[in-house]
């Protein structure tokens, strides 16, 4: 059967200035920045798919723009997204719509655990949790992953000794983790969440990139686990990564047990946070009810970027790549340089030429690592890695 669908060109160099995208704003580059490889901002360099964009151009072409509801197409389509590519019957009445996963995590926060209490994350992990977790009132506090043989692991002898604090009433999970790439088996998430619940500590968890995963590693939706996990956890949901369309869509909820459910209905309201972009509902529903071939793509083309970094790096002194089973972000360990953070950022953007995420910003396990945005073109990837080997090999 002959495939007759417009297929995007991954190749096609994109001007990210044109618009004041995060990845290449003074913001974030800095001052003289320009000239940098700019693979900091966890987006991709791709045009959105066309199917979600033709939906985009048919709602514009419509011109009203006056209050809506959800589309009823649009629950659905995320049902059967999640059933027919990860098995998990998601029940439509547990579904929740939210501006973003941090708004998620943030209510969560402020409705499941205490003022001065604990929320546990496992650094090294997205930034942005510490500043959830801070500015909510409450107080990180740290199970580390363990880095053995170049693969990350779950400490959960620490684990059972911090929940069993009365404290610390809930656990953030970034599942698959970012920065180290780890998409978590069914094993480690049972482990967890049978430890959380003999404790009475609620898991929120992060499922952003569960689209975004290489071969031979099947993400997991924690709730898929079975009821009582299903019961014992918030899941926060968004097409945001696996389509690029971060600026343009919102995040789902998913909340088992009623009463949270209901709970968390309240405050969406007291915050008015309840309200229905029009351009957002059309790009998720195209997305999730026809996206499926440009997601195959995109891997694709980002599991070609992978393997180029994996060869490009071999045997190279200085840094290694701690292979990714998820993610379109690379975590390279530095460490063998013997640098400071600040000398090694100071490395990676003077001499690489490299404007990556410092290792430090997951917590201070990450010091001498860097998180590298590969979700680029294969040309503008392999110019940056020609850079820093050749930077290595002078250092």
């Amino acid at each position: 059967m002959t495939d007759n669908r417009e297929r995007t060109d991954f190749d096609e160099e994109i001007d990210r200035r044109a618009v004041p995208a995060l990845k290449v704003h003074p913001m974030v580059l800095g001052e003289g920045g320009e000239g940098l490889f700019a693979a900091g901002v966890a987006d991709m360099d791709f045009k959105a798919p066309q199917v979600v964009r033709d939906a985009m151009q048919a709602r514009l072409d419509h011109g009203v723009f006056g209050y809506e509801a959800v589309p009823g197409g649009l629950y659905p389509a995320l049902c059967n997204w999640q059933k027919n590519r990860h098995g998990w019957a998601l029940d439509q009445a547990h579904i929740l719509r939210a501006p973003n996963v941090l708004n998620i995590l943030a209510i969560a926060a402020s409705l499941f655990t205490d003022a001065g209490g604990g929320i546990i994350v496992q650094p090294p992990v997205f930034f942005d949790f510490y500043d959830v977790v801070q500015e909510n009132g409450r107080v990180v506090v740290e199970n580390p992953l363990i880095l053995r043989d170049g693969r990350y692991c779950m400490d959960f002898e620490n684990l059972e000794a911090l929940v069993a604090d009365p404290r610390n009433k809930m656990l953030y999970l970034c599942n698959p983790h970012n920065p180290v790439g780890r998409v978590w088996t069914r094993d480690e998430l049972r482990k967890l969440g049978d430890i959380c619940a003999r404790h009475g500590v609620l898991v929120v968890s992060d499922e952003i990139h569960g689209d975004v995963t290489f071969a031979g590693h099947d993400y997991t939706p924690f709730a898929s686990l079975g009821a009582d996990y299903a019961q014992n956890v918030i899941i926060a949901l968004s097409p945001a990564k696996s389509f690029n369309i971060a600026a343009c869509c919102s995040a789902f909820a998913v909340i088992a047990d009623e009463d949270r459910r209901k709970a968390f209905q309240v405050e969406n309201s007291r915050l008015t946070v309840n309200k229905n972009n029009s351009f957002a509902s059309v790009a998720m529903l195209a997305a999730y009810r026809d996206g499926g071939p440009w997601l195959k793509d995109v891997m694709e083309y980002i599991a070609g970027n992978l393997a180029l970094m994996r060869d490009r790096l071999a045997g190279i002194d200085g840094v290694e790549l701690i292979e990714p089973e998820g993610t379109f972000l690379a975590w390279l360990d530095f460490r063998a340089l013997g640098l400071s953070p600040d000398e090694l950022t100071t490395f990676l953007r003077q001499k690489a030429g490299w404007a990556v995420t410092r290792g430090q910003a997951f917590g201070k396990q990450g010091e001498g690592f860097a998180r590298v945005n590969i979700a680029c073109t294969r040309a503008r990837l392999e110019k940056a890695l020609e850079r820093l080997v050749k930077s290595l090999r002078e250092e």
